[in-house]
């Protein structure tokens, strides 16, 4: 087991520290509270009103975003002149949210319009030629893409021969040349002056609905209906929440908890969540069941459920998703496993500064997940591929602090397609050509990687005494969220623990015991997947721990515990 590093938030300037005192009086919250605002940018009562009460009139003018005006005016075109319109989207959960949004959205008011997901295994990634051929067949006229397209150069130019117009939502990096599209709108775009560059392919559909509804004379409060969808894919991109994003996110979450529309219900239910939802449990609960019915089946099948109405239907659709995620798990962990052991029984794998496995039975629609959780126990930039028509299709992620974006962009010579972010990415490549990939990469990532990058962290927001956190701290504290990058939940150390009774050892994994610290009440901590702890805490060796502070609600009794992050022994 590697051990992990704490990084401490380098200590406040004597000029941070008066911030932070005069914060904690004008808000009459502790210091530590005070110091974890400043922490997070947050130094003045204005700027701790938006914080803790984000305002979706403080959204961003949409047609501050490159092209929204010509997107708006093509799709205002297409409805005026009853063109038939695809919604594409990508088979993820940010692709198939989009769709469900944007074609929810749309169909209340026009009918000509359908949707198109292209298949994972058979299409790939993107805008497909298939999709393309489909659309022209069909008759469609005019396409919005959402969560791909930047990149689909060539397919939207024989679109166009075909008299088919794209409008491409987008929030992936644009390559060097832009598609011949109507209109293209990502943030991320160089000549794009929107103020905020990091929101989902749903955020920017989203936008471009707003914009619709501004330039239509339409209520933009009926697309606040839809914030459900987009807080999914936000907490499911992994996306930043600061932000528009944190404003999306927050009135999302509420949505979400008061009342959500019939498909996210059942999937809730079916999910086995109790209690409010937060990023969380979107990101483990949800998440992972809509992004299985493009892994083992369709990703149609998760837009279906999205939009549907009748409850018993939707409870059909998320059993059926809930099957499939069931069947996702099992082919997750038979091939972690397979991927451990082939690093553990190659010396070249074992040494090497990164992980590139290939095996050609593995199931294309988990190889990302297992790539990250090979970077669980061996952190270092990992690539899976599986053979997928002939050619290696693989799926990469990252540690901290390096792009593996880049690192794939070198090897482009070597590669048929590739896309993606700094942490995570997708590329295909000729199976002649993956041992020289895999050379290739690690020379790159060996140049370039800092031998701290290797060595897997834990970010500590501050030390704290235990006698500081009472009921009143966790409720301030709470209110910080909506927690995800960016705002990340704050992680506590707390020094010299004093082990109340006989801790618990649990199914021979996860570790449970009560601690006190000098004259503190005593808390219950619990670590998942520290079993390895228990030996040395239940000998009374001397211990430091790091944590999050959650609520834990039992028999309808509510109490603080210490979720682990980490122990130190001393």
């Amino acid at each position: 087991m590697i051990e992990k590093r704490w990084i401490h938030y380098p200590p406040f300037t004597p000029e941070q520290e008066q911030v932070a005192q005069r914060l904690a009086e004008s808000l009459k919250v502790s210091p530590s509270l005070a110091t974890l605002l400043v922490q997070r940018g947050i130094l003045d009562f204005d700027q701790s009103r938006d914080f803790f009460r984000p305002d979706i009139k403080h959204l961003h003018d949409p047609f501050l975003m490159a092209d929204m005006e010509r997107a708006v005016e093509r799709l205002i075109k297409a409805i005026d002149s009853n063109e038939k319109i695809l919604v594409y989207g990508d088979y993820d959960v940010d692709g198939t949210t989009s769709v469900a949004l944007f074609y929810g959205f749309l169909k209340r008011i026009y009918p000509n319009l359908d949707y198109y997901i292209p298949d994972r295994y058979e299409e790939g990634y993107g805008v497909s030629w298939q999709g393309v051929e489909w659309a022209g067949a069909n008759g469609y006229t005019l396409i919005v893409t959402l969560d791909c397209g930047v990149k689909s150069v060539d397919k939207v130019a024989v679109a166009a021969q075909k008299g088919i117009d794209f409008i491409i939502c987008d929030h992936h990096r644009p390559g060097d040349e832009l598609p011949p599209a109507a209109a293209v709108l990502d943030p991320k775009r160089e000549d794009c002056l929107y103020p905020y560059k990091e929101l989902t392919g749903c955020g920017v559909g989203f936008k471009l609905l707003q914009a619709f509804c501004i330039k239509q004379g339409l209520d933009p409060e009926t697309l606040y209906d839809y914030l459900d969808l987009l807080v999914v894919s936000i907490a499911s991109d992994i996306v930043p929440i600061t932000g528009e994003n944190r404003i999306l996110a927050f009135y999302g979450l509420q949505r979400l908890n008061a009342q959500p529309r019939t498909g996210i219900k059942a999937l809730i239910q079916i999910s086995g969540i109790s209690g409010a939802l937060d990023i969380t449990n979107v990101v483990f609960g949800l998440g992972p069941r809509i992004n299985a019915a493009g892994r083992i089946k369709h990703a149609k099948e998760a837009v279906r459920l999205l939009l549907s109405e009748i409850e018993e239907e939707a409870m059909e659709f998320a059993e059926e998703i809930n099957k499939h995620n069931s069947e996702r798990r099992n082919f997750d962990s038979s091939i972690t496993e397979q991927a451990l052991f082939m690093i553990e029984n190659d010396e070249w794998f074992s040494n090497a500064k990164s992980t590139v496995l290939y095996k050609e039975d593995w199931h294309k629609g988990v190889i990302g997940i297992v790539a990250s959780r090979c970077i669980e126990k061996y952190h270092r930039p990992t690539i899976i591929l599986t053979q997928s028509h002939g050619k290696a299709a693989g799926s990469a992620r990252s540690v901290p602090g390096f792009d593996v974006y880049e690192a794939i962009e070198e090897c482009a010579d070597l590669l048929e397609q590739y896309g993606g972010h700094t942490f995570a990415a997708g590329l295909t490549l000729s199976l002649d050509n993956v041992d020289a990939f895999r050379t290739r990469f690690n020379e790159i990532v060996s140049s370039r990687i800092q031998p701290d990058q290797l060595v897997p962290m834990i970010n500590v927001d501050m030390l704290l005494e235990l006698e500081a956190i009472t009921p009143k701290f966790y409720n301030i504290l709470r209110q910080m969220g909506p927690f995800g990058p960016g705002n990340m939940t704050p992680v506590f150390e707390s020094r010299n623990m004093t082990l109340v009774g006989r801790p618990f050892l649990m199914k021979e994994k996860h570790i449970k015991f009560d601690v006190k610290q000098n004259n503190s009440a005593v808390f219950t901590a619990v670590g998942f997947g520290m079993g390895h702890f228990y030996p040395d805490i239940v000998n009374g060796r001397p211990f430091s721990i790091c944590y999050c502070l959650e609520e834990n609600n039992f028999r309808d009794k509510k109490t603080l515990q210490l979720s682990l992050k980490d122990i130190k022994l001393h």
